[in-house]
């Protein structure tokens, strides 16, 4: 498939925020209707991208994989379909989350991809991939504080306005996440 961009971005080798990141800074430097082509090698750069142009109004066109490299399409929207993605209002600390870990009464949601989640998690943390959150968001429960984490704090923070979007009003975005997280852990899924 060949798609027509006007601009291409390279992502490749870094890891999560900072595809979203240096993307946020390319879309600020082109024109509105253009398209950004992003090359990544993080394959949690697909449900990032993906969930970072829905909540910023940005479109994404689609995505196309060779070898190890995603090559995700962007268009950039018109000022007055954009919005700034806002941080999540509710947020805790790992410190925070630690206190509250065993709990009966929340839910740990880690957001991150299945290969992430099955190298370190936190025991009872529930694992649903940001890219997957839409569809299986009924698997949660509503009366139960959510507390939703992923590496840094940027996916579990799109993750969160996508649960409030829903009805969810117990909603926690945990900061830093696991990049930062020296409470237990265990691996496998």
């Amino acid at each position: 498939m060949n798609i027509p961009v006007n601009h291409t971005l390279d992502a490749k080798g870094l890891a999560c925020p900072m595809p979203i990141v240096k993307t946020k800074k390319a879309i600020e430097a082109i024109e509105a209707g253009e398209v950004l082509e992003v090359q990544a090698t993080d394959r949690g750069s697909l449900a990032d991208l993906k969930g970072w142009a829905k909540t910023t109004g940005h479109e994404y066109i689609g995505s196309n994989e060779e070898g190890d490299v995603l090559y995700h399409y962007l268009r950039k929207s018109n000022p007055e379909e954009t919005k700034e993605m806002e941080a999540f209002p509710n947020e805790a600390s790992n410190e925070e989350l630690n206190k509250k870990k065993g709990n009966s009464e929340i839910i740990i949601l880690d957001v991150r991809e299945p290969a992430e989640y099955s190298f370190a998690h936190i025991p009872g943390a529930v694992s649903i991939p940001l890219g997957e959150l839409e569809a299986r968001i009924n698997e949660l429960n509503k009366d139960k504080e959510i507390y939703v984490l992923c590496r840094t704090g940027s996916r579990s923070s799109m993750a969160a306005h996508m649960l409030k979007d829903n009805g969810f009003d117990k909603v926690i975005n945990v900061k830093p996440g696991m990049s930062e997280w020296d409470g237990e852990t265990e691996d496998g899924q």
